[in-house]
Protein backbone atom coordinates (compact mmCIF):
# COMPACT_ATOMS: atom_id res chain seq x y z
CA UNK A 1 0.00 0.00 0.00
CA UNK A 2 1.37 3.40 -1.03
CA UNK A 3 0.94 6.14 1.57
CA UNK A 4 0.88 9.79 0.67
CA UNK A 5 2.79 12.20 2.89
CA UNK A 6 1.07 15.60 2.89
CA UNK A 7 2.92 18.36 1.07
CA UNK A 8 2.78 22.09 1.72
CA UNK A 9 4.41 24.99 -0.08
CA UNK A 10 5.35 27.97 2.10
CA UNK A 11 5.42 31.28 0.24
CA UNK A 12 7.21 33.99 2.18
CA UNK A 13 6.34 37.46 0.89
CA UNK A 14 7.76 39.43 3.82
CA UNK A 15 6.49 40.83 7.08
CA UNK A 16 7.21 40.58 10.78
CA UNK A 17 7.00 36.79 10.94
CA UNK A 18 10.15 36.47 8.80
CA UNK A 19 12.31 38.58 11.05
CA UNK A 20 15.05 37.33 13.34
CA UNK A 21 17.31 39.27 15.68
CA UNK A 22 20.92 39.72 14.65
CA UNK A 23 22.87 38.60 17.74
CA UNK A 24 25.64 41.12 17.06
CA UNK A 25 23.66 44.27 16.28
CA UNK A 26 20.28 43.51 17.86
CA UNK A 27 18.58 44.66 14.65
CA UNK A 28 15.70 42.70 13.15
CA UNK A 29 16.56 41.17 9.79
CA UNK A 30 14.83 38.90 7.29
CA UNK A 31 16.13 35.35 7.54
CA UNK A 32 16.51 32.87 4.72
CA UNK A 33 13.50 30.57 4.62
CA UNK A 34 15.62 27.85 3.06
CA UNK A 35 16.85 27.40 6.65
CA UNK A 36 13.34 27.37 8.08
CA UNK A 37 13.74 24.02 9.81
CA UNK A 38 16.65 25.29 11.88
CA UNK A 39 14.66 28.32 13.03
CA UNK A 40 11.44 26.37 13.66
CA UNK A 41 12.63 22.85 14.56
CA UNK A 42 9.09 21.88 15.59
CA UNK A 43 8.27 21.47 11.89
CA UNK A 44 10.45 18.35 11.80
CA UNK A 45 7.78 16.57 13.85
CA UNK A 46 5.40 16.83 10.90
CA UNK A 47 5.58 13.93 8.51
CA UNK A 48 5.11 16.44 5.71
CA UNK A 49 7.03 17.46 2.63
CA UNK A 50 7.50 21.18 3.20
CA UNK A 51 9.07 23.38 0.56
CA UNK A 52 9.45 27.15 0.48
CA UNK A 53 9.46 30.01 -2.01
CA UNK A 54 10.81 33.37 -0.90
CA UNK A 55 10.18 36.79 -2.40
CA UNK A 56 13.54 38.41 -3.09
CA UNK A 57 13.67 41.00 -1.74
CA UNK A 58 10.94 40.48 0.88
CA UNK A 59 8.02 42.91 0.60
CA UNK A 60 6.80 44.97 3.51
CA UNK A 61 3.04 44.55 3.48
CA UNK A 62 2.62 48.33 3.18
CA UNK A 63 4.20 47.98 -0.27
CA UNK A 64 1.89 45.17 -1.41
CA UNK A 65 0.46 45.92 -4.85
CA UNK A 66 -1.95 44.22 -7.31
CA UNK A 67 0.98 43.06 -9.46
CA UNK A 68 2.25 41.08 -6.45
CA UNK A 69 -1.17 39.45 -6.03
CA UNK A 70 -0.81 38.35 -9.64
CA UNK A 71 2.66 36.98 -8.82
CA UNK A 72 1.19 34.95 -5.95
CA UNK A 73 -1.49 33.50 -8.23
CA UNK A 74 1.19 32.49 -10.74
CA UNK A 75 3.25 30.77 -8.02
CA UNK A 76 0.22 28.87 -6.74
CA UNK A 77 -0.91 27.88 -10.23
CA UNK A 78 2.58 26.69 -11.24
CA UNK A 79 2.78 24.50 -8.12
CA UNK A 80 -0.89 23.59 -7.88
CA UNK A 81 -0.53 19.93 -8.83
CA UNK A 82 2.52 19.33 -6.64
CA UNK A 83 1.23 20.33 -3.20
CA UNK A 84 -1.78 19.60 -1.03
CA UNK A 85 -1.94 23.13 0.30
CA UNK A 86 -0.26 26.52 0.43
CA UNK A 87 0.72 28.79 3.32
CA UNK A 88 1.49 32.43 2.53
CA UNK A 89 3.54 34.30 5.13
CA UNK A 90 2.55 37.94 4.86
CA UNK A 91 2.73 41.20 6.78
CA UNK A 92 -0.44 41.96 8.70
CA UNK A 93 -1.14 45.51 7.49
CA UNK A 94 -2.50 44.50 4.06
CA UNK A 95 -3.12 40.80 4.64
CA UNK A 96 -6.92 41.19 4.38
CA UNK A 97 -6.56 42.93 1.00
CA UNK A 98 -4.36 40.11 -0.30
CA UNK A 99 -6.66 37.40 1.04
CA UNK A 100 -9.69 39.09 -0.50
CA UNK A 101 -8.03 39.54 -3.89
CA UNK A 102 -6.82 35.93 -4.00
CA UNK A 103 -10.29 34.63 -3.14
CA UNK A 104 -11.53 36.05 -6.45
CA UNK A 105 -8.42 35.36 -8.51
CA UNK A 106 -8.22 31.66 -7.54
CA UNK A 107 -11.56 30.58 -9.00
CA UNK A 108 -12.94 27.16 -8.06
CA UNK A 109 -10.08 26.55 -5.63
CA UNK A 110 -9.90 22.96 -4.36
CA UNK A 111 -6.90 23.32 -2.03
CA UNK A 112 -6.26 25.44 1.07
CA UNK A 113 -4.46 28.75 0.70
CA UNK A 114 -3.77 29.96 4.24
CA UNK A 115 -2.34 33.41 4.94
CA UNK A 116 -0.67 33.99 8.27
CA UNK A 117 1.91 36.14 9.94
CA UNK A 118 2.70 37.47 13.37
CA UNK A 119 2.75 40.53 15.57
CA UNK A 120 6.19 39.61 16.95
CA UNK A 121 9.14 38.32 14.87
CA UNK A 122 9.63 34.57 14.80
CA UNK A 123 13.05 35.01 16.37
CA UNK A 124 11.63 36.70 19.50
CA UNK A 125 11.06 34.55 22.58
CA UNK A 126 7.34 35.39 23.00
CA UNK A 127 6.53 35.30 19.29
CA UNK A 128 3.08 34.36 18.09
CA UNK A 129 4.66 33.47 14.75
CA UNK A 130 5.59 29.87 15.52
CA UNK A 131 2.08 28.89 16.63
CA UNK A 132 0.47 30.66 13.66
CA UNK A 133 2.91 29.04 11.22
CA UNK A 134 2.71 25.51 12.64
CA UNK A 135 -1.09 25.49 12.82
CA UNK A 136 -1.44 27.02 9.34
CA UNK A 137 0.69 24.23 7.91
CA UNK A 138 -1.42 21.62 9.67
CA UNK A 139 -4.63 23.18 8.31
CA UNK A 140 -3.17 23.43 4.79
CA UNK A 141 -2.47 19.68 4.86
CA UNK A 142 -5.66 18.59 6.65
CA UNK A 143 -8.01 16.12 4.98
CA UNK A 144 -11.14 14.34 6.19
CA UNK A 145 -11.56 10.57 6.55
CA UNK A 146 -12.40 10.28 2.85
CA UNK A 147 -9.27 12.14 1.80
CA UNK A 148 -11.00 15.42 0.94
CA UNK A 149 -9.42 18.77 1.76
CA UNK A 150 -10.93 20.20 4.93
CA UNK A 151 -10.88 23.86 3.90
CA UNK A 152 -10.49 24.49 0.13
CA UNK A 153 -10.60 28.26 0.58
CA UNK A 154 -8.40 31.31 0.86
CA UNK A 155 -8.24 31.93 4.61
CA UNK A 156 -6.40 33.86 7.29
CA UNK A 157 -5.23 31.98 10.36
CA UNK A 158 -4.38 34.14 13.33
CA UNK A 159 -4.58 33.74 17.13
CA UNK A 160 -6.29 30.32 17.03
CA UNK A 161 -8.98 31.30 14.52
CA UNK A 162 -9.31 30.30 10.86
CA UNK A 163 -11.27 33.02 9.06
CA UNK A 164 -12.55 33.27 5.50
CA UNK A 165 -10.06 35.65 3.92
CA UNK A 166 -12.52 37.95 2.16
CA UNK A 167 -14.44 38.48 5.40
CA UNK A 168 -11.51 39.75 7.44
CA UNK A 169 -10.30 43.13 8.61
CA UNK A 170 -7.24 43.99 10.67
CA UNK A 171 -8.52 45.40 13.96
CA UNK A 172 -5.53 45.41 16.29
CA UNK A 173 -1.96 46.68 15.94
CA UNK A 174 -1.01 45.93 19.55
CA UNK A 175 -2.30 42.50 20.57
CA UNK A 176 -2.06 39.03 19.04
CA UNK A 177 -5.73 38.95 17.94
CA UNK A 178 -4.98 41.13 14.92
CA UNK A 179 -7.91 40.06 12.70
CA UNK A 180 -11.65 39.79 13.00
CA UNK A 181 -14.44 38.50 10.79
CA UNK A 182 -17.43 40.46 12.01
CA UNK A 183 -20.10 39.15 9.65
CA UNK A 184 -19.08 35.50 9.24
CA UNK A 185 -18.13 32.93 11.90
CA UNK A 186 -14.70 31.24 12.07
CA UNK A 187 -14.27 28.20 9.82
CA UNK A 188 -12.18 26.54 12.51
CA UNK A 189 -10.93 27.17 16.03
CA UNK A 190 -7.60 25.74 17.20
CA UNK A 191 -7.45 24.64 20.82
CA UNK A 192 -6.19 21.27 22.01
CA UNK A 193 -7.74 20.04 18.77
CA UNK A 194 -8.54 21.96 15.59
CA UNK A 195 -12.33 22.01 15.38
CA UNK A 196 -13.68 22.68 11.90
CA UNK A 197 -17.20 23.92 11.25
CA UNK A 198 -17.70 22.09 7.97
CA UNK A 199 -21.15 23.62 7.46
CA UNK A 200 -19.52 27.01 6.90
CA UNK A 201 -16.84 25.92 4.42
CA UNK A 202 -17.25 26.58 0.68
CA UNK A 203 -16.44 23.74 -1.69
CA UNK A 204 -15.49 23.82 -5.38
CA UNK A 205 -17.66 22.67 -8.25
CA UNK A 206 -16.02 19.35 -9.10
CA UNK A 207 -17.40 19.52 -12.63
CA UNK A 208 -15.25 22.60 -13.33
CA UNK A 209 -11.48 23.07 -13.26
CA UNK A 210 -9.45 25.36 -11.04
CA UNK A 211 -9.10 28.66 -12.90
CA UNK A 212 -6.45 31.24 -12.00
CA UNK A 213 -6.92 34.87 -13.03
CA UNK A 214 -4.17 37.37 -13.73
CA UNK A 215 -5.96 40.65 -14.41
CA UNK A 216 -6.84 43.51 -12.07
CA UNK A 217 -7.79 47.13 -12.70
CA UNK A 218 -6.87 49.44 -9.79
CA UNK A 219 -8.88 52.46 -11.00
CA UNK A 220 -11.03 52.33 -7.89
CA UNK A 221 -11.31 54.67 -4.91
CA UNK A 222 -12.80 54.59 -1.40
CA UNK A 223 -14.98 57.57 -0.43
CA UNK A 224 -15.83 57.79 3.27
CA UNK A 225 -18.70 60.08 4.22
CA UNK A 226 -18.40 62.27 7.32
CA UNK A 227 -20.24 65.25 8.80
CA UNK A 228 -19.01 68.41 7.08
CA UNK A 229 -17.76 66.71 3.91
CA UNK A 230 -17.20 69.34 1.21
CA UNK A 231 -18.67 69.31 -2.28
CA UNK A 232 -15.40 70.37 -3.95
CA UNK A 233 -13.57 67.37 -2.54
CA UNK A 234 -16.27 64.87 -3.54
CA UNK A 235 -16.68 66.41 -7.00
CA UNK A 236 -12.96 66.39 -7.73
CA UNK A 237 -12.61 62.80 -6.55
CA UNK A 238 -15.51 61.56 -8.66
CA UNK A 239 -14.05 63.31 -11.73
CA UNK A 240 -10.54 61.82 -11.44
CA UNK A 241 -9.37 60.76 -14.90
CA UNK A 242 -9.70 57.01 -15.43
CA UNK A 243 -11.87 56.39 -12.36
CA UNK A 244 -14.18 53.42 -12.90
CA UNK A 245 -15.62 52.52 -9.51
CA UNK A 246 -16.16 53.86 -6.00
CA UNK A 247 -16.57 52.09 -2.67
CA UNK A 248 -18.84 54.47 -0.76
CA UNK A 249 -18.61 54.09 3.02
CA UNK A 250 -21.88 55.33 4.48
CA UNK A 251 -23.47 55.52 7.91
CA UNK A 252 -25.38 52.76 9.68
CA UNK A 253 -27.41 50.56 7.35
CA UNK A 254 -26.30 52.48 4.26
CA UNK A 255 -27.41 56.04 4.91
CA UNK A 256 -26.02 59.33 3.61
CA UNK A 257 -26.77 63.00 4.40
CA UNK A 258 -29.66 64.46 2.40
CA UNK A 259 -27.52 67.03 0.63
CA UNK A 260 -28.80 67.90 -2.84
CA UNK A 261 -25.29 68.45 -4.13
CA UNK A 262 -24.12 65.02 -2.87
CA UNK A 263 -27.03 63.20 -4.48
CA UNK A 264 -26.41 65.19 -7.67
CA UNK A 265 -22.69 64.35 -7.80
CA UNK A 266 -23.37 60.66 -7.24
CA UNK A 267 -26.08 60.67 -9.88
CA UNK A 268 -23.78 62.35 -12.41
CA UNK A 269 -21.04 59.81 -11.68
CA UNK A 270 -23.55 57.00 -12.20
CA UNK A 271 -24.54 58.48 -15.57
CA UNK A 272 -20.85 58.59 -16.58
CA UNK A 273 -20.66 54.84 -16.01
CA UNK A 274 -18.88 54.84 -12.65
CA UNK A 275 -19.96 51.91 -10.48
CA UNK A 276 -20.70 53.02 -6.90
CA UNK A 277 -21.01 50.38 -4.19
CA UNK A 278 -22.49 51.22 -0.80
CA UNK A 279 -20.93 49.60 2.28
CA UNK A 280 -21.39 50.57 5.90
CA UNK A 281 -18.78 52.21 8.11
CA UNK A 282 -19.97 49.91 10.90
CA UNK A 283 -17.84 46.84 11.57
CA UNK A 284 -20.87 44.62 12.12
CA UNK A 285 -24.02 44.55 10.02
CA UNK A 286 -25.24 44.98 6.48
CA UNK A 287 -26.41 47.71 4.12
CA UNK A 288 -30.19 47.97 3.63
CA UNK A 289 -30.77 51.06 1.51
CA UNK A 290 -34.56 50.68 1.45
CA UNK A 291 -34.76 50.81 5.25
CA UNK A 292 -34.56 54.62 5.62
CA UNK A 293 -35.28 57.57 3.35
CA UNK A 294 -31.61 58.61 3.51
CA UNK A 295 -30.67 55.29 1.97
CA UNK A 296 -33.47 55.34 -0.59
CA UNK A 297 -32.02 58.52 -2.09
CA UNK A 298 -28.78 56.69 -2.80
CA UNK A 299 -30.65 53.79 -4.37
CA UNK A 300 -32.41 56.21 -6.71
CA UNK A 301 -29.08 57.62 -7.94
CA UNK A 302 -27.89 54.18 -9.10
CA UNK A 303 -25.73 53.36 -6.07
CA UNK A 304 -25.77 49.58 -5.53
CA UNK A 305 -25.88 47.62 -2.31
CA UNK A 306 -22.64 46.15 -0.93
CA UNK A 307 -24.54 44.10 1.68
CA UNK A 308 -22.16 43.08 4.51
CA UNK A 309 -18.97 43.30 2.47
CA UNK A 310 -15.75 44.49 4.05
CA UNK A 311 -14.04 47.46 2.48
CA UNK A 312 -11.08 45.25 1.51
CA UNK A 313 -13.34 42.75 -0.21
CA UNK A 314 -15.45 45.32 -2.06
CA UNK A 315 -12.34 47.11 -3.30
CA UNK A 316 -10.53 44.03 -4.58
CA UNK A 317 -13.71 42.56 -6.06
CA UNK A 318 -14.17 45.70 -8.14
CA UNK A 319 -10.52 45.54 -9.27
CA UNK A 320 -11.05 41.92 -10.27
CA UNK A 321 -14.25 42.54 -12.24
CA UNK A 322 -12.96 45.69 -13.96
CA UNK A 323 -9.77 43.84 -14.88
CA UNK A 324 -11.87 41.45 -16.97
CA UNK A 325 -13.19 44.37 -19.05
CA UNK A 326 -16.77 43.72 -18.03
CA UNK A 327 -19.21 46.43 -19.02
CA UNK A 328 -21.03 48.65 -16.54
CA UNK A 329 -24.10 46.45 -16.17
CA UNK A 330 -22.04 43.26 -15.89
CA UNK A 331 -19.95 44.73 -13.07
CA UNK A 332 -23.07 45.91 -11.24
CA UNK A 333 -24.67 42.47 -11.55
CA UNK A 334 -21.55 40.69 -10.30
CA UNK A 335 -21.18 43.07 -7.35
CA UNK A 336 -24.70 42.09 -6.28
CA UNK A 337 -23.73 38.41 -6.49
CA UNK A 338 -21.79 36.24 -4.03
CA UNK A 339 -18.73 35.09 -5.98
CA UNK A 340 -16.50 33.64 -3.24
CA UNK A 341 -18.44 33.77 0.00
CA UNK A 342 -17.67 37.47 0.44
CA UNK A 343 -21.23 38.69 1.07
CA UNK A 344 -24.50 37.45 2.53
CA UNK A 345 -27.15 38.24 -0.07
Amino acid sequence: MITHNPSVLLIYTGGTIGMIENPETGALENFNFDHLMSHVPELKRFNYRIASYQFDPPIDSSDMEPNLWIKLVKIINYNYDYYDGFVILHGTDTMSYTASALSFMLENLSKPVILTGSQLPIGVLRTDGKENLITSIEIAAAKDEEGNTMVPEVCIFFENHLLRGNRTTKINAENFNAFQSFNYPPLAVAGIHIKYDTSLVRHPDNSKPFKPHYVLDPNVVVLTLFPGIQREIVASLLKVKGLKAVVLKTYGSGNAPQLKWLIGELNEAHKRGIVIVNITQCSLGSVEMSRYETGMHLLQTGVICGYDSTMESALTKLMFLLGHKLNYQEVRKAMLSDLAGEITV
